[in-house]
């Protein structure tokens, strides 16, 4: 039971500590490659799963740029409407392709993206974000559940060989969410992408 309570805790830890750059952290002026690699090092460091990984690097954003996902400095320096991108992208890097994070970023950039009237690209970011809080306690509990049914499996194995093969249980849990969560969201933008092909039609 010690063993569990400490493996759950671990898990519940790291989970709290998730958390979204607000907007206002970002700066208001224009930002150096060199200056925006830093900041995106230092306010996601959390989200490191070892000490040496790289948040972004100036050949991540050469390319965003060479595929279209952030559209090119003014004069070597970036916006913080391209902080905003920058960070869509970070997340959503970890499981879509390059190809699908354009085609569900590419209107949201024609639309928002330096937009002075009306809805701001900033507006954007900050509506998709601050729906984090809302979401954290179900997420919280959905993972309590499952390490409780993955706690369940096994029981017909030696004692010494449950602990290990329960943990494999939690995390083929956890990975069938992810599975299907990625199938819906790529079915998503499949549609989007049919949509948008009707339209220019």
């Amino acid at each position: 039971m010690d063993y569990k309570k400490s493996q759950i805790d671990r898990i519940l830890e790291k989970l709290s500590r998730i958390d979204y750059i607000k907007p206002g952290e970002i700066p208001n002026i224009e930002l150096y490659m060199d200056q925006v690699t830093t900041f995106m090092d230092s306010h996601l460091a959390h989200s490191k799963r070892h000490e040496d990984d790289k948040i972004l690097t100036k050949t991540m954003i050469n390319n965003y740029a060479k595929n279209r996902l952030l559209p090119p400095p003014f004069k070597k320096k970036y916006t913080k409407d391209h902080m905003f991108l920058l960070i869509f992208i970070y997340y959503l890097k970890s499981f879509l392709s390059i190809n699908d994070i354009q085609s569900l970023m590419a209107p949201v950039n024609d639309k928002y993206f330096g937009s002075k009237n009306g809805v701001s690209l900033e507006d954007v970011y900050e509506e998709v974000f601050s729906m984090e809080d809302r979401q954290l306690d179900a997420l919280i509990q959905d993972v309590k559940q499952k390490f409780e049914t993955a706690g369940g499996t096994f029981d017909s194995l030696p004692e010494e060989e449950q602990g290990p093969m329960r943990i494999f249980s939690f995390i083929c849990a956890l990975a069938f969410d992810v599975y299907v969560k990625k199938q819906i969201i790529e079915s998503l933008i499949d549609d989007l992408t049919a949509e948008k092909t009707m339209q220019e039609k």
